[in-house]
C-alpha cells in the first residue's frame, strides 16, 4: 500500500519541485519505506511506498511500461497479478520485478483501460501517457483504496489524501454546505462529494481520461454492484459456493512479504476470516478492542466483545492481543483522528484508530470483515422498509426516512441556520432519491431488498472502505478485505434473498436485530468452523459504548465542545437547539449519540481545516 500523486499545471507553468515535495510529504505515513518523483515541463507524479511485495528497489515508483510510454504512479494489491504476468510474459513481456505494479503498467500498455476489469484486488492508479498527453486514473470495482481530485482552470490534482491538495497555495479551504447536510442527514456522503468545496473523490470502479491538450475529462463506469437473483441457485448450493469462494479468496490474498494478521471481533465474518486463516500459519496474529464498561447502560451494555473473541482464539489458536479502552481514550484520540480521516463519514471510528494502531505493533497487514454485511444482507432490522410497498416512490420513501435517521428533514429547519437551510433544502433527499432507477423496479420484496444491498453497497460500503483505509494507512498498515472478492461478490450477488433473509416479510417486532434474520448462508458456512449456536449469535457492530460516555464520564468533554456559544459549529448550526438535543441526550430522555457523535466531529473539522 502506499500514498500516490500528480499535479498538473493546466496553464502550463512548469513543476516547482520543492513545492510538490512538501504537498507528497504530506501522507509520508502511507509510505514509510521509499519515495519516488517523475516531473516533465509542467506534470509531477509522486510516490509514498509500503513494501509489501518484493522489498527491494525493483518496485521503486513511478514505474515506466515496457515501451517507456506510461508512467505509472500505483497504490495497492492485485492478487491475481501473477496469473496476468503469465498472459504478458506469453505475449513477449519481460519483467525487472516481482511486483503487482509493473505488471500492471504492463497490463495497461496491452489492453488500454480493458485491464482494470481483469483486476482483482485493491487499488488505485494514476497513468500518464506520454505520447498522447493524457492522464488516465482509476479505483478498484469497489472503491477500497481512495483517490481525491481537484480540477480548475490552473491546475489539477489527484491525491491519496486530501492534506497535499490543501497544501498547495493555490486551493482554498472551504466547506461544502451540501456536503455537511449529507453528513449530519447520514452520517456519509452519497455522491463522492467531501466537505472540502471542489475537492470530489473518483468513483468506485471507475477510470478518467483526462486530455491534457484538449483539456477535457471523461469518467467511464467500468463494473458496477447489479444483484441480480439467479433462481436456480438452491440454498445448499449457495452455502457450498460461497464457503469455497471464501476459503480461495483469503488464500489469495495471504500472498505477502511482511507478517500479516487479522481483527478478530468475536462476530462471524471476522471469526470466519481468521478461521480460513489460521489453517495457512502457525498461531495467526489477531487482535481485538474492548471497552471499560463500569457505568455503561442500556444497549450497549453488550458492546465488549472480548469474550467472544477470545473464545475464537482459544478454538483457532492464535496469538491474540487486546486493548481496553475508556472515555478517555475517546476524548484523547480525536484530536489526531479526524485530521486522518479529513472528511468524516459513517459513526463511530475510534475503536477502528486503536484497533489499527495495536495491530501495526505486531504485523503490516491485517485483514477486516468488511462487506460480508453488505452483500449477505446483514441488517435485517433495516429491511422492514423495504418491504409491503405500493410502489417505488413508496419503498424510497419508507428507505428515506430510515437512512435519514441521525438528523431527519423536519428538524433541520431549527437546527441549521436560516442560510443554511435555505441553499441545502431537500438537497439529501434528491441525492437519495437519485441513486435509484425507478424504471428497473419490479415492486416484489426481493427486489425491494435487492435494491436497498445495492444502495447499501455502493454508498454505506464505500464509507467503511474509506475509513478503513484512511486510519490503517496512518499507522503504515495495509487493510484486505476478503469478502470483497471478484468472484465471491459475483456470486453474492446472484444468491436470492430468500436464502439470505430468514423471513421476507417482517413486522417491526421480528425486525429487532433477532439472532437469524440476517446471512442465512454465511450462518451456514460459519457452522464448518464453529459451532450452531456461536454462529447463530446476535449481530454485535463494532462500536465503542460512547452513548453512556456521553452523557457520564464524559459529559463535560462534550460540554466543552458543543454546549460552547463561541463553538466554531454555530456559524452554521443554531446554539439553543444545539443544546437542547445534547440535554434530551444527557437527561436520557432519547439516545442521540449519534448526531453528538457529527457534532463533536464536525467541530474539530472546523477547527482543524476551516479555521486553522
Amino acid at each position: 500500500m502506499c500514498g500516490i500523486f500528480s499535479l498538473t499545471n493546466l496553464d502550463n507553468k512548469p513543476i516547482d519541485l520543492l513545492l510538490m515535495k512538501r504537498m507528497c510529504s504530506k501522507m509520508e505515513h502511507r509510505g514509510p519505506d521509499g519515495e519516488g518523483f517523475w516531473s516533465e515541463k509542467n506534470l509531477f507524479l509522486g510516490h509514498k511506498r509500503l513494501k509489501i511485495l518484493d522489498l527491494s528497489e525493483n518496485g521503486k515508483q513511478p514505474m515506466l511500461s515496457n515501451n517507456n510510454r506510461y508512467v505509472l504512479s500505483y497504490n495497492g494489491e492485485v492478487y491475481n497479478y501473477k496469473k496476468i504476468k503469465k498472459d504478458l510474459i506469453k505475449k513477449g513481456y519481460t519483467f525487472k520485478s516481482k511486483t503487482d505494479s509493473e505488471v500492471i503498467i504492463n497490463a495497461y500498455q496491452e489492453w488500454g483501460t480493458d485491464c482494470f476489469n481483469l483486476f482483482d484486488g485493491i487499488f488505485a492508479t494514476i497513468i500518464w501517457d506520454r505520447s498522447e498527453n493524457k492522464l488516465i486514473v482509476a479505483r478498484d470495482r469497489y472503491g477500497t483504496k481512495p483517490l481525491y481530485y481537484f480540477n480548475n482552470q490552473s491546475l489539477l490534482i489527484f491525491s491519496s489524501e486530501i492534506k497535499p491538495i490543501l497544501t498547495h497555495p493555490h486551493v482554498s479551504v472551504d466547506l461544502n454546505k451540501n456536503a455537511l447536510d449529507q453528513y449530519f442527514t447520514f452520517q456519509n456522503n452519497l455522491n463522492n462529494e467531501t466537505l472540502f468545496k471542489d475537492i470530489n473523490m473518483v468513483d468506485a470502479g471507475t477510470f478518467m481520461i483526462y486530455d491534457l491538450n484538449k483539456k477535457t475529462n471523461k469518467a467511464t463506469k467500468f463494473w458496477e454492484f447489479n444483484f441480480e437473483e439467479d433462481h436456480s441457485i438452491s440454498k445448499n448450493d449457495a452455502i457450498e459456493e460461497v464457503d469455497r469462494l471464501f476459503k480461495l479468496s483469503v488464500e489469495k490474498q495471504l500472498m505477502s512479504d511482511v507478517p500479516i494478521g487479522s481483527y478478530l471481533s468475536g462476530g462471524m465474518d471476522s471469526g470466519a476470516i481468521t478461521a480460513v486463516a489460521s489453517t495457512k500459519f502457525d498461531q495467526l496474529k489477531t487482535f481485538t478492542i474492548g471497552f471499560d464498561m463500569k457505568s455503561i447502560s442500556g444497549m450497549e451494555i453488550n458492546f465488549d466483545e472480548r469474550t467472544k473473541a477470545k473464545f475464537l482464539s482459544d478454538l483457532y489458536k492464535t496469538n491474540h492481543y487486546e486493548s481496553i479502552l475508556s472515555s478517555n481514550d475517546m476524548e484523547s484520540c480525536l484530536g489526531d483522528l479526524i485530521p486522518i480521516i479529513e472528511n468524516p463519514v459513517v459513526g463511530q471510528s475510534y475503536p477502528n484508530y486503536y484497533a489499527a494502531k495495536l495491530a501495526k505493533k505486531h504485523v503490516t497487514v491485517v485483514f477486516s470483515g468488511v462487506g460480508g454485511d453488505e452483500l449477505f444482507a446483514g441488517y435485517p432490522w433495516r429491511y422492514q422498509y423495504s418491504s409491503n410497498n405500493k410502489n417505488p416512490e413508496e419503498y424510497i420513501g419508507k428507505y428515506y426516512k430510515y437512512w435519514s435517521r441521525i438528523l431527519h428533514d423536519r428538524e433541520k429547519r431549527s437546527l441549521y441556520k436560516p442560510s443554511l437551510f435555505k441553499e441545502t433544502e431537500n438537497y439529501s433527499f434528491e441525492s437519495f432519491a437519485g441513486k435509484f432507477n425507478k424504471k428497473s423496479f419490479l415492486n416484489t420484496n426481493e427486489d425491494y431488498i435487492n435494491k436497498s444491498l445495492h444502495f447499501e453497497c455502493q454508498t454505506f460500503l464505500q464509507g467503511l472502505l474509506t475509513l478503513e483505509d484512511k486510519i490503517s494507512m496512518s499507522f503504515g498498515l495495509e487493510t484486505r478485505v476478503p469478502f470483497l472478492d471478484n468472484d465471491l461478490v459475483d456470486f453474492a450477488m446472484k444468491i436470492p434473498i430468500k436464502h439470505k433473509l430468514e423471513k421476507l416479510v417482517h413486522n417491526e417486532e421480528t425486525f429487532t436485530n433477532q439472532t437469524s434474520d440476517g446471512k442465512i448462508v454465511l450462518r451456514r458456512v460459519f457452522e464448518n468452523y464453529v459451532t450452531k449456536e456461536y454462529s447463530n449469535n446476535k449481530k454485535q457492530g463494532f462500536s465503542g459504548p460512547d452513548g453512556s460516555w456521553f452523557k457520564g464520564n464524559s459529559i463535560e468533554y462534550v460540554r466543552g465542545l458543543i454546549k460552547n456559544k463561541n463553538a466554531a459549529m454555530y456559524n452554521y448550526l443554531d446554539f439553543d437547539s444545539v443544546a437542547n438535543i445534547v440535554d434530551i441526550h444527557f437527561s436520557g430522555r432519547d439516545n442521540k449519540r449519534l448526531l453528538i457523535w457529527s457534532l463533536i466531529n464536525f467541530e474539530i473539522w472546523l477547527n482543524t481545516f476551516l479555521n486553522d
